[in-house]
């Protein structure tokens, strides 16, 4: 029997994390199977992913009647619903997380995205989350806005694992790594131990094709970039991660127990019906990355993927395609800043329509 390329790519080095949660996953044995037998290794949610989990599902009917009856608001209801689902998820992968050591076996759970321009905001919720879940195998997803950058060194130095988001930008990232490395130094001059944070920086892949793509199309693509230009930015995101650990200054923390950021692959999914539907997760198997795969993808590669190590293809090819890409007048810089302003206001408004079907819901189970 030919091996799962799931559990192929794990041995390969990335680890292929599910980016879906809903409380039937938990209660049904789903995710403890997709564990056992697809070697999947993490979890990642957003506010889009629970606002469909709860907004098109009777499953939380009965906690949001409880929560609203003793006057939890609309947002409190939603902390509490999503903090059980990932207490619950955490502890499935309690074993993987104890095995692992690299960060394998957590779960993710963001703050509120109308924090994304409020570092202070965001590191008051990224504290109470953390104590709120109270399982050391949990990520706070913080993303990774300019807002974000102090607040994931704070979250760091405090002792809170983080999943850095919406990541776009190779110099947005290069951002992330400082502030990595600077939590992780103020922890360590503060006396506190390194070994027990873990971290990934999520870097968003096809939606840069999707942006990118029709520009290249009114350009007349003269050097084949369609469907190329995402996984090159990936490519150079990938050798600032490894530049980085060739550092002396990680290399000082590291020597003091310290695990490395690793880079995690988001937005795999295909969005134009002209790539095949693995296209973003064949070009990017790397030694020491995550992918995090939405169920749609995920039982593709576990149908028909092919795994082998590719990124170093794609390292080969990213340098021209970019320079070919600037030559067409495609500003990439320009590209990445819109997308994660684009970014931030998608998962607000998928948080703020979440709080409006809790509210709505809320009132039609008292009515009842």
């Amino acid at each position: 029997m030919s091996q799962n390329p799931l559990v192929a790519l794990g041995r390969l080095g990335q680890s292929p994390w599910y980016d879906y949660i809903t409380r039937d996953l938990l209660a049904s044995g789903a995710l403890d199977r997709l564990i056992a037998e697809d070697g999947l290794l993490g979890l990642t949610s957003n506010p889009t992913i629970f606002e469909k989990a709860i907004g098109t599902s009777a499953l939380y009917d009965d906690d949001i009647r409880r929560h609203a009856e003793t006057g939890a608001s609309p947002a409190q209801v939603f902390e509490a619903l999503a903090v059980a689902d990932v207490q619950a998820a955490c502890d499935r992968f309690r074993a993987v997380y104890d095995r692992a050591g690299n960060g394998d076996g957590t779960v993710s759970l963001e703050v509120s995205p109308a924090l994304a321009h409020d570092t202070a905001g965001t590191v008051a919720e990224a504290r109470r989350l953390w104590r709120a879940v109270d399982r050391p195998n949990l990520l706070v997803k913080i993303p990774g806005t300019r807002e974000g950058i102090p607040a994931i060194a704070q979250c760091i130095e405090d002792g809170i694992s983080v999943n850095v988001t919406l990541l776009f930008s190779v110099d947005r990232y290069r951002e992330v790594i400082d502030a990595w490395f600077l939590g992780l130094e103020r922890r360590a001059t503060a006396g506190h131990p390194l070994g027990g944070l873990r971290s990934v920086a999520s870097f968003f892949i096809s939606r840069v094709d999707s942006k990118v793509d029709p520009l290249l199309d009114r350009a007349g693509d003269p050097h084949g970039l369609r469907g190329r230009v995402a996984i090159a930015n990936a490519a150079l995101a990938y050798a600032a991660f490894e530049e980085s650990l060739a550092s002396s200054r990680w290399q000082a923390l590291a020597a003091l127990g310290a695990v490395p950021q690793r880079p995690l692959w988001a937005s795999t999914s295909t969005k134009d019906p002209a790539y095949a539907d693995v296209h973003y997760v064949e070009a990017l198997v790397a030694p020491r990355t995550v992918n995090t795969l939405p169920p749609e993808t995920f039982a593709a590669y576990r149908d028909h993927g092919r795994p082998a190590v590719r990124i170093g293809e794609a390292l080969a090819t990213a340098p021209d395609r970019l320079a070919a890409l600037a030559a067409l007048g495609i500003d990439l810089a320009a590209v990445t800043a819109e997308l994660e302003r684009e970014g931030v206001e998608k998962f607000a408004a998928s948080h703020r329509s979440l709080l409006q079907v809790i509210e709505q819901k809320a009132g039609a189970l008292a009515a009842r």
